[in-house]
């Protein structure tokens, strides 16, 4: 177990790394190519639609064909078009490698986490899946210094390095006894949503991502406009990251023992807070500390998602890969929806209906947990545990 925990979490390590190394190589790539605002942001936005296209098929081939293939296959796609994207001479190549990436995250993703929870026993779950998440949020830590990297030592030979890793971890993913295949059935997956549970753990995962989407795009420029930095900035987000990569794995415990609403109806209500107050913050100094607190009450709705997301497949009969795959576009879904709905909302409005349309959002989300808890799964009862009951 603790071997292919190590072997899911380099996965998901690589891909997470992948999707913020372009953070500080924008500024180059919009002046070499010449793109707008709107430009820049499709580049940015390829990733996560790549992710979209391809959540549910990469959850059905995972299903199909086993998550071990799944996983390996995706690192394979996401090593070439690492490839390419290091070689890309025009934006077009740029967008359309970017977009392959978040396609290859997609079926690695799937095939990682479904391959780690067909092996894990149902009460370590949570703790697996958050040891997994915080070791992803890791890459993405290091993903802008991989980008550092690549404006000092070139586009090609550091990009051409991370396809090699994808490739070793490719085969050493080889190596070891895959997972069986489950039936891929996307009609199954149709019901599921109709009964609640699963919708809810998706949700669970949508909602952070748009959350810290419309952070990315706020924050930055209010700081900025406040005096700060690229580079006081950019440690925020690093401290704010390492806050949730930490969190995670002891998350993941604390779910595992006292069930999943517990954490998820305090995040919500420190998400209310957090929103409300960032709309009223008028000081640098209170906007990077409502940052570091929002990887606190946003980030940890992520790993009870996924567990809920495991639980509810579960009880479905829905295969976990697709269910995974489901994740995945619903991370999608909010990495898009996030940015261009808090962008537009804050340039019409102000930052400040953007922060508390977020807090409603939040709101909304804990009436609806607390109206139907009995359709929300929860861990089973562990021995001298004090999990709340189904």
């Amino acid at each position: 177990m603790r071997r292919l925990l190590a072997v899911a979490s380099a996965i998901v390590f690589v891909d997470s790394m992948l999707y913020s190394a372009l953070t500080p190589l924008l500024p180059r790539y919009a002046e070499d190519f010449e793109l707008s605002k709107a430009g820049a942001g499709a580049l940015v936005g390829a990733y996560a639609a790549g992710a979209l296209a391809g959540g549910l098929p990469g959850g059905v081939a995972a299903a199909r064909f086993g998550p071990r293939a799944a996983a390996v296959a995706g690192l394979v796609l996401v090593g070439a078009a690492s490839v390419a994207f290091g070689l890309a001479g025009s934006s077009w190549m740029l967008g359309g490698a970017r977009f392959a990436q978040g396609v290859g995250s997609a079926l690695s993703w799937a095939g990682a986490l479904s391959w780690l929870v067909a092996a894990a026993p149902r009460g370590r779950r949570g703790e697996l899946l958050g040891s997994a998440l915080g070791v992803a949020i890791v890459g993405a830590m290091l993903g802008p210094v991989l980008g550092a990297i690549a404006e000092v030592a070139g586009d090609a030979p550091t990009f051409a390095a991370v396809a090699g890793l994808a490739g070793a971890l490719a085969l050493i993913a080889l190596q070891m006894p895959g997972a069986s295949s489950e039936r891929a059935s996307l009609r199954t997956l149709g019901a599921a949503l109709r009964g609640r549970r699963l919708l809810g753990g998706l949700w669970l995962v949508a909602l952070p991502s748009l959350l810290f989407g419309l952070l990315a795009v706020l924050v930055p420029l209010e700081l900025a406009a406040l005096g700060w930095g690229a580079v006081a900035i950019g440690a925020i987000w690093l401290a704010a990251a390492g806050i949730e990569a930490a969190m995670n794995p002891l998350l993941g415990r604390f779910v595992d023992r006292r069930g999943r609403l517990v954490p998820v109806r305090a995040a919500l209500v420190a998400s209310v807070g957090v929103s409300i107050a960032l709309a009223w913050a008028g000081s640098a100094a209170a906007v990077a500390a409502l940052v570091l607190a929002a990887a606190l009450a946003y980030g940890a709705m992520f790993t009870p998602g996924m567990s809920i997301i495991s639980d509810g497949a579960e009880r479905a009969g829905v295969a976990q890969a697709i269910a995974f795959g489901a994740m995945n576009a619903a991370w999608a879904v909010g990495n898009l929806v996030g940015p261009a709905a808090g962008g537009a909302t804050a340039d019409a409005f102000g930052d400040g209906t953007a922060y508390v349309a977020a807090a409603a959002l939040c709101a909304a989300t804990f009436v609806a947990v607390s109206r139907y808890r009995r359709l929300v799964p929860h861990a089973p009862r562990a021995p001298g545990s004090r999990a709340e009951p189904a």
